[in-house]
C-alpha cells in the first residue's frame, strides 16, 4: 500500500497547492491526512464536484499553481460540464489534477449503483479526451506517475487524471487529534444516533405516506428498521445512488400522488450538494411535500470528512426559498413532538434533526435490488410495471 503523508508530500513537490473535492471512501485515508497536514485554506471540501473544478479554475487563475481535485468516480458526472465548457484546453486551458477513486472497478466486487459507473468510467475519460494514469496498492513507484500527469497537465495547460483502486493507500493513522478544516463538525456525543431518529419517523408514518431516502446510511438503516420489524419495504424509495438528488425524486413523486404525504429524508452533505432543489420544490409548492434532513454535520458514509451542515442555519435557507415552514430538533423529545407538527402541517415544511456521526459496525445492506425496491413501491402505488425477481 501507498504511504498517505509520502503520496501528499509528492503532490506538493510537484507543485499542487490546493486540494479539493468531495469525499470518497476509497480515498479516505489520503482525505484524512490531507485535513490534518494541510491548511484549512488549501484544502476545501466543496459542494459538489463540479463546484470543485470550478475552484481549482479560479485558483490557477489567481495563482498559476495547480490543484488537485478528488472524488469518487460516481461524482465524474458533475465535473463534465465545467471539465469540458470551462477547463478544456479548447476552452480555458487549465491544469488540474483529477484523483478518482475507481468504485464498481470490473472483477471488484460492488453495490449496484457503482457497477455500470465502474464499468464505464474509463470510457468516459477517453470520450473527454483525457489523460489519465491507474495506480494501486501495488505501485510502488508512484512518484514518476504523478510527476509524469503533473507535468502533462502543467506543459500542455489541460486536465488530467488519477485512477486510484480499491484498498491503495495505508490506513490514516494522525500523530495527534489535528482538523485544520474551516468547520469543524460540532462534538455530537450527546446528540441522539441517526438510526434511532430514524426509528422515531418511521414510527410516525402512516401506512399511506411513503418515503424517498438519501443515498449512504440513512437508506442502509431504513431498510434495517422496515426488516428488524416486518413491516415491509414498499413504502421506501432507497436512493442508493445519484447522492444530492433525492429531494427531486420526492419532488416527483409528490406532484404525482398529491393525495400521499411524502417524506423526502434527505443528509446535509446530500442536500448541501444540489440545494437550489430547495427553491425549485418551495415554487412548486406542493402541500403533500415533507422534507427531513438528518444532519450530522459530515460525510457518514464515505469517512466522515466534515460539511458545513452544522455552521448554516437549514431552516433559514428553507424559509428563504419559499418552503411554508421549517424546524430544528436535536433530541428525541423535540422529534416526536416535531413529527406530529410535520404531519399536520401543509408542506412544502422542513424539518431538520440533528444527529451524531457514526453507525453501527454491523449495519447491513438492503437485500432488494434497486429495481426490485422501484417494483415494491410502482406496486404499492397502484401502478403497473413489470415484476422483477
Amino acid at each position: 500500500m501507498i504511504s498517505n503523508e509520502q503520496f501528499l508530500k509528492s503532490l506538493q513537490q510537484e507543485g499542487i497547492s490546493l486540494f479539493t473535492g468531495v469525499p470518497d471512501s476509497l480515498l479516505k485515508e489520503i482525505c484524512a491526512c490531507i485535513t490534518a497536514s494541510v491548511d484549512a485554506r488549501r484544502h476545501i471540501i466543496t459542494a459538489n464536484e463540479g463546484a470543485a473544478v470550478a475552484l481549482a479554475t479560479g485558483h490557477h487563475i489567481a495563482t498559476g499553481e495547480m490543484a488537485l481535485v478528488y472524488m469518487q468516480n460516481s461524482g465524474l458526472g458533475n465535473t463534465i460540464n465545467p471539465l469540458l465548457s470551462i477547463a478544456d484546453r479548447e476552452v480555458y486551458s487549465i491544469p488540474m489534477l483529477l484523483m478518482i477513486g475507481w468504485r464498481g472497478e470490473p472483477g471488484v466486487k460492488d453495490e449496484p449503483q457503482h457497477v455500470k459507473q465502474g464499468r464505464v468510467q474509463n470510457d468516459l475519460l477517453d470520450a473527454m479526451e483525457m489523460p489519465y494514469e491507474v495506480i494501486s496498492a501495488d505501485t510502488r513507484d508512484y512518484a514518476p506517475v504523478i510527476r509524469r500527469l503533473i507535468g502533462q497537465a502543467r506543459d500542455e495547460s489541460r486536465p488530467v487524471a488519477l485512477v486510484v483502486q480499491k484498498g491503495t493507500f495505508e490506513k490514516w493513522v494522525p500523530v495527534q487529534n489535528e482538523d485544520r478544516s474551516v468547520h469543524k463538525p460540532a462534538i455530537t456525543a450527546q446528540l441522539m444516533p441517526r438510526e434511532k431518529a430514524l426509528e422515531e419517523i418511521v414510527h410516525a408514518l402512516g401506512d399511506d405516506d411513503v418515503v424517498v431516502s438519501t443515498t449512504g446510511m440513512p437508506s442502509r438503516e431504513i431498510f434495517e428498521i422496515r426488516a428488524r420489524e416486518n413491516m415491509g419495504h414498499h413504502r421506501d424509495f432507497l436512493t442508493v445512488g445519484s447522492m444530492g438528488h433525492c429531494s427531486q425524486i420526492a419532488l416527483g413523486l409528490a406532484l404525482g400522488q398529491p393525495g400521499r404525504s411524502v417524506y423526502c429524508v434527505d443528509g446535509d452533505g446530500a442536500l448541501i450538494m444540489h440545494m437550489g432543489s430547495l427553491a425549485i420544490i418551495a415554487n412548486n409548492a406542493p402541500a403533500n411535500f415533507k422534507h427531513i434532513v438528518v444532519n450530522n454535520g459530515a460525510h457518514d458514509s464515505v469517512g466522515g470528512q466534515p460539511t458545513v451542515g452544522f455552521a448554516i442555519d437549514l431552516p433559514a435557507i428553507a424559509r428563504a426559498c419559499g418552503y411554508r415552514d421549517a424546524r430544528r430538533v436535536s433530541d428525541a423529545g423535540e422529534l416526536k413532538q416535531s413529527l406530529t407538527w410535520l404531519a399536520r402541517t401543509d408542506g412544502p415544511v422542513l424539518l431538520e434533526v440533528r444527529v451524531a456521526k457514526g453507525a453501527r459496525k454491523d449495519l447491513g445492506r438492503p437485500t432488494r435490488t434497486p429495481a426490485q425496491n422501484k417494483t415494491d413501491m410502482m406496486s404499492h402505488l397502484g401502478n403497473q410495471t413489470e415484476a422483477v425477481k
